[in-house]
């Protein structure tokens, strides 16, 4: 885990909510054009990316239409390159709000283009999993209490995210979520269900995660900002930039 900003946990929420308004703010004045050049970036980089590449299984955000990167290129991509997508689907978890959280994310797949083409898109404006189309998919986690013997195992997820930054100490790269712990739970199921010629050595599972992201949601050290991260956040491996770069966090003796 990186070494994120010393704080109780009231305090690390109250962080996150603050650089989240910050971010939601820049993010608002960016121009549909600059989205559009910047994914098309990140499109390219991934598509000559190695582990991309070679991957079977790729788990892949569905982008908001704005103030993030587009994913639609990629999808299509890797549909056309014969690999298994799978994409977020939201569900109620049967939990009492006091017992955990009560709304679940797992990674279901899509059959073709013509699936992924008809997925409605929601209040956010998201194309999204028909609940009555789920059993029909394959599902990375799967319902709470379900079958491991049914959980299907990724090779690269590509994650959303508001902000980033890079941790001076360990060199690793932190991730700012939207704040509802869906990528965070989802992932420590994951790890839970993956068998363990399926973890690394420090028990985290060995699927990549790298995230997407404008060049405006990277927050460099002279920025005087950072991304504030507590014990629960999951760190991640790389992140591609909408100005083509790629940043890979530091790795330590247990990866």
């Amino acid at each position: 885990m990186s070494q994120g900003i010393d704080m109780n946990s009231s305090a690390l929420s109250a962080a996150k909510s603050q650089l989240r308004s910050l971010m939601k703010q820049r993010l608002a004045n960016i121009s549909q054009e600059s989205i559009t050049s910047q994914s098309a970036r990140v499109f390219d980089s991934i598509s000559k990316f190695k582990p991309y590449v070679d991957a079977k299984r790729v788990a892949v955000y569905l982008a908001m239409p704005g103030g993030e990167i587009q994913t639609d290129p990629i999808v299509r991509h890797a549909l056309s390159s014969g690999k298994q997508v799978f994409v977020p689907y939201l569900h109620k978890s049967g939990l009492r709000p006091s017992d955990g959280p009560t709304r679940l994310m797992d990674m279901v797949s899509l059959r073709d283009i013509e699936d992924y083409e008809s997925l409605q898109r929601d209040k956010w404006g998201i194309p999204s999993v028909d609940a009555s189309t789920v059993h029909e998919r394959k599902r990375s986690v799967g319902e709470l209490g379900g079958s491991r013997s049914d959980d299907i195992s990724l090779d690269l997820i590509l994650l959303p995210g508001v902000a980033f930054d890079v941790d001076p100490q360990s060199r690793a790269i932190r991730r700012l979520g939207h704040g509802k712990g869906f990528y965070d739970y989802f992932l420590h199921r994951y790890a839970l269900a993956a068998s363990p010629e399926e973890k690394k050595s420090d028990g985290r599972p060995a699927v990549l995660l790298y995230a997407l992201a404008l060049k405006e949601q990277f927050l460099s050290p002279s920025s005087g900002e950072s991304v504030p991260v507590g014990p629960h956040d999951q760190p991640i491996d790389g992140l591609f930039l909408g100005d083509g770069q790629i940043k890979e966090s530091a790795k330590n003796d247990s990866n």
